[in-house]
């Protein structure tokens, strides 16, 4: 078995101490392993820790206690702080926050060429970071120009180009419209089934949440389930409690179950849900 691409251990953090000053928990003693090529989402409510447990896995914040590490390297060892950034590469939300030139293939090759990578290397890497998000016939153009959700892949191909093993996004669909949502849950999701690139999704939507193979729902600084999406999804009153919806399906089969009828809920996409619904009508009728 390799070992986990991210791992915390008894990790906490305060923002007031991280300042020099005491002050609650916002991580409280998490532990927590993600293995190579796993497609995380994780969840929680407003002020649940998960952006923070998203920033301490590419060192942009370190532990106020406990430790991280990446690819076996302790955060908290500086040293090896550009070796971490190039291992997980973080998108935020707002695309216009990442880009920092006017041309396409010019911003991509940013980060490469602040790592002194050669320059027939940064050519390679950024023909081939445009063309993983699909936008390879754009490299000519100005960002501003791009919609929402193609300045999202612009600022994913920028990190690409640095050849990290993980991609960590903390809520990057949060700005964009459906079509653009859809355009950067594709290419993420290519990025992990055919690169092999981890995943670690932060999101409030859980369409998205359940493209993931695993799902972590955090309240209050600590992880409160952890599953496939299919078994965290049927802790509906948990989820409610912890102020969280669940897919539009489940929530139907739990009002059925609820009805007394027999139903799972483990049924998350549409197209298995009408199944289910369909083969009560028959049982029902027949």
């Amino acid at each position: 078995m390799t070992d986990p691409i991210i791992k915390t251990e008894a990790l906490s953090f305060s923002y007031e101490a991280y300042e020099s000053h005491s002050g609650e928990l916002v991580l409280r003693g998490l532990d927590l392993s993600i293995a190579q090529g796993d497609f995380v989402a994780l969840l929680g409510h407003n002020g649940s820790g998960k952006s923070t447990l998203a920033k301490h896995m590419n060192a942009i914040l370190l532990p106020t206690g406990g430790a991280v590490w990446v690819d076996g390297m302790q955060t908290a060892d500086e040293d090896l702080l550009l070796d971490i950034r190039r291992t997980v590469g973080m998108v935020f939300q707002n695309p216009d926050n990442q880009i920092v030139y006017n041309v396409v293939e010019e911003d991509v090759a940013f980060a490469p060429e602040n790592l002194g990578v050669p320059s027939e290397e940064i050519r390679a890497r950024v023909d081939e970071a445009l063309r993983q998000v699909g936008l390879y016939e754009y490299r000519k153009h100005a960002p501003h120009l791009l919609s929402g959700g193609q300045k999202q892949r612009l600022a994913i191909a920028g990190i690409l180009a640095m050849r990290p093993r993980c991609l960590v996004l903390d809520e990057p669909t949060a700005m964009l419209d459906p079509i653009g949502r859809g355009e950067v849950l594709q290419t993420v999701t290519q990025l992990n089934q055919t690169a092999g690139v981890t995943v670690v999704l932060i999101t409030h939507h859980m369409d998205e949440a359940a493209l993931a193979n695993r799902l972590i729902v955090m309240s209050k600084g600590q992880i409160a389930l952890d599953g496939p999406p299919r078994a965290v999804f049927q802790h509906v009153e948990q989820l409610r409690a912890l102020g969280l919806a669940v897919p539009e399906t489940v929530a139907l089969l739990w009002e059925l179950r609820q009805s007394g009828y027999d139903v799972p809920l483990d049924a998350i996409s549409t197209e298995e849900c009408a199944a289910v619904i369909a083969r009560l009508f028959a049982n029902q009728s027949g």
